[in-house]
């Protein structure tokens, strides 16, 4: 959410339809929780002085988080006639506490637009009393230059090597690696991966696995379990310079997510990243993934807990470094194409700019 509004902001500067007024918090993830409630002050007293001021046509508010400033100034806003709207990104809307589930409605009552990041977090606004007449589905974007053009694969896979300071005895020759990035917890279906998916897979198919979190016992437990040891490598934290290098010098990018009660995948950032690094994505067919790849142009779908179906889909790669060549240019076409900033920041404008 907070590379989302930082890099749309950053693509709305360089729209020439529109000029911008930022309010963007800048915080370390540890001290967000901290940060926010003075933001959200500072905010209030700021939009009080653009109104008052008759400065402002619309407020996009990057998460129903800080759209909760849209019910506490209502009639200010109501009565300098400025509309409101919000990007939603999943988790946002669909926390299972149940005063803010109470809070929620209020926020789209207060809301001139909503817009959520995918069909599948639009469905989970509207569930929750969201009109339809205000929701408008806008995709989540990357910054084209975040990432070093693509070189060779040798190039690539001795930057991989080297960020990571390893030998590039590391995997074999004819090594197909698989790739994962972000948090571990139970919906992202890294342990499922492991445990059905990976033990099916030849000796020369490797998964590296960057990110953290509560699933991580539980996922080395799996790996060693079946004797994964040497094969499935948990990175940890990573830094930019090494998540590039990941998505440049991996072949496929796995998103095996799983169905959770109460949370959800909104979209995928790193599926775009992924792309970026021209890394052909294999994803499960569920909740706002299905808005990320579309089938042969950017990675393959199967559904979600269908282990023959991932199998088939690496295989389908597997001693294939030409069709690994082909996708991956093809992945990052369509990604730079469809989905970068200026594209989507244009569909912003335009939804925007019918508000008023």
């Amino acid at each position: 959410m907070q590379r989302v509004a930082t890099e749309l902001y950053e693509a709305l500067l360089e729209n020439q339809q529109v000029e911008v007024e930022p309010m963007v918090l800048r915080s370390t993830w540890e001290r967000t929780h901290i940060n926010t409630p003075f933001f959200i002050l500072r905010s209030i007293r700021d939009i009080k002085r653009l109104l008052k001021n008759d400065a402002v046509d619309v407020i996009l508010f990057s998460s129903m988080v800080t759209a909760s400033i849209a019910v506490l100034i209502n009639k200010s806003i109501k009565r300098a006639g400025v509309k409101t709207a919000a990007i939603v990104h999943g988790q946002d809307v669909t926390t299972p506490f149940g005063p803010y589930q109470k809070f929620v409605p209020k926020v789209f009552n207060a809301l001139d637009a909503v817009l959520p990041v995918s069909r599948a977090t639009g469905e989970q606004c509207t569930f929750r009393g969201l009109p339809e007449s205000k929701l408008h589905v806008l995709p989540n974007g990357v910054k084209l230059d975040r990432f070093a053009a693509l070189a060779s694969f040798e190039t690539m896979r001795t930057a991989l090597f080297k960020a990571f300071d390893m030998p590039d005895t590391q995997l074999p020759d004819d090594a197909l690696l698989l790739c994962s990035v972000g948090r571990q917890v139970k919906r992202k279906g890294f342990d499922w991966f492991i445990d059905n998916v990976m033990p099916r897979l030849p000796d020369n198919v490797h998964y590296w696995l960057a990110g953290d979190g509560p699933e991580g016992p539980q996922i080395e437990a799996l790996a060693k379990k079946h004797k994964l040891g040497n094969r499935v490598r948990l990175l940890g934290r990573v830094s930019d310079e090494q998540l590039a290098c990941l998505y440049r010098g991996a072949d496929l990018f796995m998103m095996p997510n799983v169905p959770v009660h109460g949370t959800m995948e909104g979209f995928g950032v790193v599926m775009l990243e992924a792309g970026m690094g021209g890394l052909p994505v294999v994803a499960s067919r569920l909740e706002g993934i299905q808005d990320v790849i579309t089938e042969g142009q950017n990675g393959h779908y199967v559904e979600s807990g269908d282990a023959d179906g991932f199998v088939n889909a690496i295989m389908a790669y597997h001693n294939k470094p030409a069709d690994i060549a082909t996708a991956s240019k093809r992945a990052f076409e369509h990604t730079a194409h469809t989905f970068g900033w200026q594209t989507v920041a244009g569909q912003y404008v335009d939804v925007l700019a019918g508000l008023r």
